[in-house]
């Protein structure tokens, strides 16, 4: 622990006020390696961000020299894995109340070590660079996705209008002195309450009818001939000036966020329809992501335009101004040649503490929010083959709105947790720490899944997506790189002996029978998934389990879902030009599943993408492993041999670490390959990347989405069971 205090004379009230107690792992994180700042400074909340770079493990994969060798029979595994460390950037994001911005400053100052250069560039009322023992200067940037000409409503301690038109076109057109820090000087001033957030959850509990003036209350049931609702408040605090009583400090905190939210969400809606838009973006530290604030601005902007103009919220949106700063220092940094992804372990959900601190430090620390983005050092772009990208939903369900499903899923996830420790100290058995890492780990997803109970809005849309990524994030945070390596490594071995054998008894099939049998192939492998419990406790439990046995525990025909008759029938035509495949498992999935299924792509004169993920996450296979697979099986087949050779046969990396598969977050690169190949079939595979994500996902090419369904809840919920299969091909319509 390290206390940070501001100095000076006054009572120890004072002194409570001007302190914080703070742990610098969990608020200034990775502060020794930090680069450069920014800081936003508003007339009420201070944002600031810094740069840092991390080290962590990762997991390294070599292919072994297996010259002259029978792999047939050879024991050695197909390759070997190593640990090393490796070097990344990450932003992080912090907020606080302007009561702490010398005590913080401070500490940041007393902490910073090992770095060249410190640059603190800032915003706010008036934008200044501050860079040590230099003159400050004023900078400014914007950087927006494509997504023009929108309205950017930015709700601070007053409110500023700006109307953006393109990257670099934009114009301040507007704004008011009534914003937040309204909300918070009169809310201090009726409620006796100094905290903006202690202001938010006491209006949370309010009912703002008892001291706002209705409509009803005018004209009682009269204002039904008016053509209005009875429920519209008619003058904020109207009964306050006759009512012979008190008011209570919740009642008057709803009824201020109404009456300045209502405001706000009126003058924008003015402001977009003088200026015809009809998108209006809300950012500032007001919002909060509380739920009455984006109500009521919603309401007000749908009443005021007549559902002709659309608010849209922003989950971070408080560090609007903070990014722009730091994006304008970074411009020397080549931003376009990567992108960066949130990273959840680090991150503090909306209208919570970081829920690693205890009751006694949030009390003492006030209000912090924290956001932390990692740099991947690659561009993401959206797939070509989307039909829509504006329209396109990765998740099939979001937990959010669906409260059955968030239980069950949160339950599950919970359930999971002391086998997924078990997993990751036995990956790592030369290691003294592994146990109490692996308990830390615990530690901190188990508070996150337990603020998602409560505030299932947190870290934004829930869906079993972002479960998953969050416990990926969870475990790298703790160097798990990659739990599963050694699993993945000796599946990968077995496979490999069997391949051969696989394809003999293929190829000895007639056409019609061999095209089932490689489907079939297809479900088989993607029962091997570690991460269905299902799966897992049979694999534990019975060693000897193999494709033949999970070809057994697949559902009869017809399947659950079930357009294999259409599939055959468009194999009797002309072969297609190139197939993208999304691999999912390691071991008798890739190896004994997809590649058969590659393989007689390839013979029908079609080209092949094989896809995989760029890093770790489950018993996925990674690319840098199907290049080693690929490698193996290339040596024991001749097809897939000349196919490699002849680049007939690319294997891409998808730009993602996780079990899911978002298609508007892929590797450059790899889009650019489906372009120029001029892919006409996607193929997805497995129950995270088709089911969990892109069910409904719309292509403009045919597509493949498959798996098998080994979770018994999910499966009674689309009318199966356990082991149920989904075989969905689809034609974009003419």
């Amino acid at each position: 622990m390290a206390e940070c205090g501001a100095s000076g004379s006054g009572s120890s009230g004072d002194s409570l006020d001007k302190s914080i107690t703070l742990p610098p792992d969990e608020i200034f994180r990775n502060l020794e390696n930090a680069k450069r700042f920014a800081i936003d400074i508003g007339g009420s909340l201070t944002k600031l961000a810094y740069f840092s770079t991390v080290q962590h493990k990762v997991a390294k994969v070599r292919s072994f020299d297996h010259s002259g060798k029978d792999t047939e029979q050879d024991h050695e595994p197909p390759y070997e894995i190593s640990v090393q460390e490796e070097v990344t950037a990450r932003l992080h994001f912090v907020k606080f109340e302007n009561t702490y911005i010398e005590a913080c400053l401070d500490f940041i100052k007393d902490h910073l070590v090992n770095t060249e250069t410190k640059v603190i560039q800032a915003t706010g009322g008036g934008a200044f660079v501050y860079q040590k023992d230099a003159d400050p200067e004023f900078r400014f940037q914007t950087n927006h996705p494509n997504i023009f000409p929108y309205l950017l409503v930015n709700i601070g301690s007053g409110v500023s209008i700006v109307k953006v038109e393109t990257e670099d076109r934009f114009e301040w057109i507007g704004g008011s002195s009534i914003g937040g820090g309204t909300f918070w000087g009169l809310g201090a001033l009726l409620t006796k309450t100094k905290k903006f957030d202690e202001l938010l959850h006491l209006a949370s509990r309010g009912q703002h009818a008892n001291v706002d003036m209705l409509v009803q209350d005018i004209y009682g049931g009269a204002h039904q001939t008016l053509g209005l609702s009875g429920n519209l408040i008619a003058s904020s605090f109207g009964k306050s000036a006759t009512a012979d009583r008190e008011f209570s400090r919740e009642d008057m905190a709803k009824s201020l966020l109404h009456m300045i939210s209502n405001d706000i969400g009126q003058l924008a809606c003015l402001y977009a329809k003088l200026h015809c838009l009809d998108r209006v973006y809300f950012g500032g530290f007001f919002i909060r992501g509380h739920p009455a604030t984006m109500r009521t601005i919603t309401y007000s902007i749908n009443f005021f335009s007549k559902g002709e103009v659309q608010a849209l919220f922003l989950r971070h949106e408080g560090y609007l101004g903070a990014i722009g700063a730091f994006l304008k220092g970074a411009e020397q940094d080549n931003p376009n040649q990567y992108s960066w992804g949130e990273n959840y372990a680090g991150s503090s959900g909306l209208m919570s503490s970081s829920p690693e601190l205890c009751p006694t430090q949030r009390a003492r620390s006030g209000t912090f929010d924290l956001l932390e983005m990692d740099r991947l050092e690659r561009p993401l772009v959206n797939l070509p083959l989307l039909l829509d990208p504006s329209s396109y939903v990765p998740d099939t369900v979001d937990l959010t709105d669906d409260a059955l499903a968030r239980k069950y899923w949160l339950t599950c996830f919970e359930e999971a947790l002391d086998g997924v420790v078990k997993r990751a100290v036995a990956s790592q058995p030369g290691s003294t720490d592994a146990a109490e890492r692996a308990e830390k780990f615990r530690q901190k997803y188990w508070n996150k899944l337990q603020t998602l109970r409560q505030q299932p809005f947190a870290y934004g849309t829930l869906t079993v997506r972002s479960l998953l990524d969050t416990r990926e994030h969870c475990l790298n945070e703790f160097s798990f790189p990659d739990p599963y390596s050694k699993v993945k490594q000796k599946d990968n071995g077995v496979a490999l002996k069997c391949f051969q054998r696989v394809i003999r008894s293929l190829d000895a099939l007639g056409w019609e029978e061999r095209q089932l049998a490689l489907v079939k192939g297809l479900l088989a492998g993607n029962v091997f998934d570690w991460g269905a419990k299902a799966v897992s406790d049979v694999l534990e439990s019975d060693p000897q389990f193999g494709f033949e046995e999970a070809k057994r525990k697949l559902q009869e025909r017809p399947w659950l879902v079930d357009s294999y008759s259409k599939w055959l029938q468009r194999l009797k035509g002309p072969p297609h030009k190139c197939a993208l495949i999304f691999a999912d498992n390691s071991g008798v999935d890739v190896i004994l599943g997809v590649f058969p299924f590659v393989r007689e792509l390839l013979c029908r004169g079609t080209e092949v993408i094989l896809a995989c993920n760029s890093g770790p996450a489950l018993n996925d296979v990674t690319y840098s492993e199907s290049l080693i697979v690929a490698e193996r099986i290339a040596a024991m087949d001749p097809i897939v041999h000349s196919a490699l050779r002849e680049e007939r046969l690319l294997l891409m990396q998808t730009g993602s670490s996780s079990p899911c598969l978002d298609l508007s977050r892929l590797d450059k690169g790899l889009a650019v390959l489906v372009r120029e190949r001029g892919a006409d079939l996607v193929v997805i595979e497995g129950m995270g990347r088709a089911v969990h994500t892109n069910y409904h996902a719309a292509l403009r090419c045919e597509s493949l989405k498959l798996a098998v369904i080994k979770n018994s809840w999910l499966a009674e919920r689309l009318g199966g069971r356990l082991f149920s299969v989904i075989f969905k091909y689809e034609v974009p319509a003419e």
